[in-house]
C-alpha cells in the first residue's frame, strides 16, 4: 500500500492516450538530451527529445536515439551520421556538450515503425533538414519529403 497524501483526481486533468504524428516534417526544437548506457550495458546512447514548435501538433514531442558507442561499428557509423546531420542543420559544427543543440528550430523528418514489443505503430525519426526547407507538418499520414534516402541510410 502507499499512501496519495489525499490525492484528488477531480483536481487534475486525465492523461490522454495519443496517437503517433502523421508521417511528415515538423518544425521542432531540440529541448532535452542525456547520455545513457544501452540495455545490454554494452554502449552507450544519446537521448534526443525534440518539442513541435508550430502548427497543429505543436507541444508534441518527437524522440531519437543515437547508439554512439558500441562494439557493432556500423551502428555507431549511422548514429555520427545522423548526429553530423543535426550539428549541420543548427550550424554548430563541433558541439563540446550536447546542450549547445538546444532550443534551435529544426525540421525533424518523423515516418512510422512497427514496434518490436506490442506490434504498434510508433515514430520514426527519418532525418533532419534546415527550419524553411520544408513544409509545416501534415495533417494526414505521408511519405517522408521527396522520398529521397537519408544520407545515413545511403
Amino acid at each position: 500500500m502507499a499512501n496519495l497524501n489525499n490525492f484528488d483526481a477531480n483536481q487534475v486533468e486525465p492523461e490522454v492516450t495519443r496517437q503517433p504524428l502523421p508521417s511528415g516534417d515538423y518544425l521542432a526544437a531540440l529541448i532535452e538530451s542525456e547520455m545513457k548506457p544501452t540495455s545490454n550495458g554494452k554502449g552507450k546512447f544519446l537521448k534526443l527529445t525534440f518539442q513541435v514548435v508550430d502548427g497543429d501538433h505543436k507541444d508534441r514531442k518527437i524522440f531519437d536515439n543515437l547508439v554512439l558507442e558500441h562494439p557493432n561499428q556500423e551502428t555507431v557509423r549511422i548514429a555520427r551520421a545522423r548526429l553530423s546531420a543535426i550539428c549541420r542543420v543548427i550550424g554548430v559544427m563541433a558541439p563540446k556538450d550536447s546542450v549547445e543543440l538546444h532550443n534551435v528550430p529544426l525540421v525533424v523528418k518523423v515516418g512510422m515503425k512497427k514496434r518490436d514489443d506490442n506490434g504498434e505503430l510508433a515514430n520514426k525519426v527519418t532525418g533532419y533538414a534546415k527550419k524553411g526547407a520544408a513544409a509545416p507538418a501534415p495533417e494526414s499520414a505521408g511519405a517522408v519529403a521527396g522520398g529521397k534516402t537519408p544520407p545515413w541510410k545511403r
